[in-house]
């Protein structure tokens, strides 16, 4: 069964920041439709669907969210000043399109730095990274008019449209509409077919500010065995040392070992890397220094579950130029296929 990149590109390009997934969601909930037995909302907004099986509980989750801003201030000339939610490389911001999400619609914006042109700036402000509390948003509208439209607390997201780019996909939120998806693909395979666990498909909220719908979701549904399934780092570009690459683009599926937020079960390790040389999935071991994923609130749920990660290398991570290699995306369907197949 090919890869549905359509699907993919609708995933990467619809808005949802930390506490407002409802479009990613609205979009999910389309794609499962005859794919599972159950579907509902949780009253953090994580979409868990059920798929019944005879064996032991299983939670997979992929998170809806990616990074962006709210609206924190509006200036007396229109200009809108923001808040980060989700961790920016201020340097990955300059000159960006952005939508300002208000309750009377949709508002094209720019992002920039405040200061000076670099034509009559000197060579320290040239060289200074700006913080996101410099960055502000025009609209291009009047400030009357701004006054009217836009409020505190309204959402703003990066807006880039998403195209393979050879081998590689490329879009903005690859963190983590790439597990997604590969998490709906995976059910699209398993259709009409019985399978080894009892399987909740969760779409978590709020992981890119602390994990925090995996945490409830997890509570409520109380899995014996976890599975987050997130993107990586893929360090394999120029002036990157061999022994800083944590992944490699088109080398396979990523078994997480350890990030900063969980330790990976030893025996699911074992089991994943049985699982993919016997079905001769491609692969690749995976030890993250920074940074974490939904296992690490699964894992520390109730009396505790034990918990692995399944990573997607992606090059350009928290930018809106994010890269995933499609074999990789294959690689993940595969060895979770045959997992919860058993």
């Amino acid at each position: 069964m090919p890869l549905d990149l359509a699907l993919l590109k609708k995933l990467s390009e619809v808005a949802g920041i930390p506490g407002w997934e409802d479009r990613v969601r609205e979009v999910i909930q389309q794609a499962l439709k005859g794919l599972v037995d159950e579907v509902r909302t949780d009253a953090l907004g994580n979409l868990i669907a059920h798929k019944s099986g005879n064996g032991p509980k299983v939670m997979v989750a992929a998170h809806m969210d990616e990074i962006g801003f709210y609206v924190k201030h509006v200036d007396p000339k229109g200009f809108l000043r923001v808040q980060n939610v989700g961790g920016f490389d201020t340097r990955n911001l300059f000159a960006r399109a952005v939508t300002v999400h208000t309750q009377l619609g949709d508002l094209p914006g720019l992002l920039n730095p405040a200061g000076k042109p670099v034509h009559i700036s000197t060579p320290e402000e040239r060289n200074k990274i700006p913080t996101v509390a410099q960055f502000f948003v025009d609209l291009g509208l009047s400030a009357k008019e701004v006054a009217r439209r836009v409020q505190v607390g309204d959402p703003v997201t990066l807006r880039q449209e998403a195209s393979m780019l050879g081998d590689l996909f490329t879009g903005k939120a690859m963190d983590d509409r790439a597990s997604v998806f590969v998490l709906l693909e995976t059910l699209k395979r398993l259709k009409g077919k019985k399978i080894k666990h009892d399987l909740y498909a969760v779409f978590t909220t709020q992981e890119e500010v602390g994990l925090r719908g995996a945490l409830t979701s997890a509570f409520h549904i109380e899995p014996e065995i976890g599975i987050a399934l997130d993107v990586t780092l893929a360090v394999d570009t120029p002036d990157s040392e061999a022994h800083e690459a944590v992944t490699q683009m088109g080398q396979g599926v990523g078994i997480k070992v350890m990030d900063s937020a969980s330790i990976s079960d030893r025996g699911l390790v074992q089991q994943f890397v049985q699982l993919a040389r016997k079905k001769k999935i491609p692969y690749q071991m995976e030890v993250l220094p920074l940074g974490g994923t939904d296992a690490g609130a699964i894992q520390r749920s109730r009396t505790g579950v034990p918990s692995i990660t399944l990573s997607i290398p992606t090059r350009y991570i928290h930018t809106i130029t994010e890269a995933v290699h499609k074999d990789d995306l294959e690689a993940t369907v595969q060895l979770l296929t045959a997992y919860l197949q058993g």
